[in-house]
């Protein structure tokens, strides 16, 4: 017989519901795990440059302090023979590395890892997985 079996529908439908169910289960715990990792990177990322920051203001403190101390000892000692030598030879120096100190600045933030980077690699891969066919 071909009739129509009316009991075939019904389960036909639940298995498709549930299907659609796991698979939307599935998508919302893979976006979970993606907006964990984003988290974690951000934190990461907020934590190190609090560091960098407060490193960076300690070192610059101390190193101008020392910077002005042999800046005076060296203008002191060759006052009576060479005073504006002494004051231009600093000036020199001082800008040299203070270009110095702005390329190395400039190169580092060019070359800094992208933020979230392991996140977006994580949704291509699921991109990757969900377009191609097994």
């Amino acid at each position: 017989m071909t009739g129509f079996d009316p009991d075939a529908v019904p389960r036909r439908t639940s298995g498709l519901l549930t299907s659609a169910q796991q698979l939307l289960a599935t998508f919302v715990e893979i976006l979970h795990t993606r907006i964990e990792i984003a988290t974690t990177e951000l934190q990461e990322a907020g934590e190190g440059a609090r560091q960098l920051l407060m490193f960076a203001v300690a070192a610059v403190f101390f190193l101008a302090l020392g910077v002005l101390f042999a800046s005076l000892f060296i203008v002191v000692l060759f006052w009576d023979t060479h005073p504006l030598a002494a004051v231009g030879l600093l000036t020199l120096l001082y800008l040299g590395l203070g270009v110095g100190a702005a390329y190395a600045a400039y190169r580092r933030i060019k070359n800094r890892p992208q933020l979230f980077s392991t996140t977006l690699s994580e949704l291509r891969k699921d991109r990757l997985r969900l377009t191609s066919r097994p």
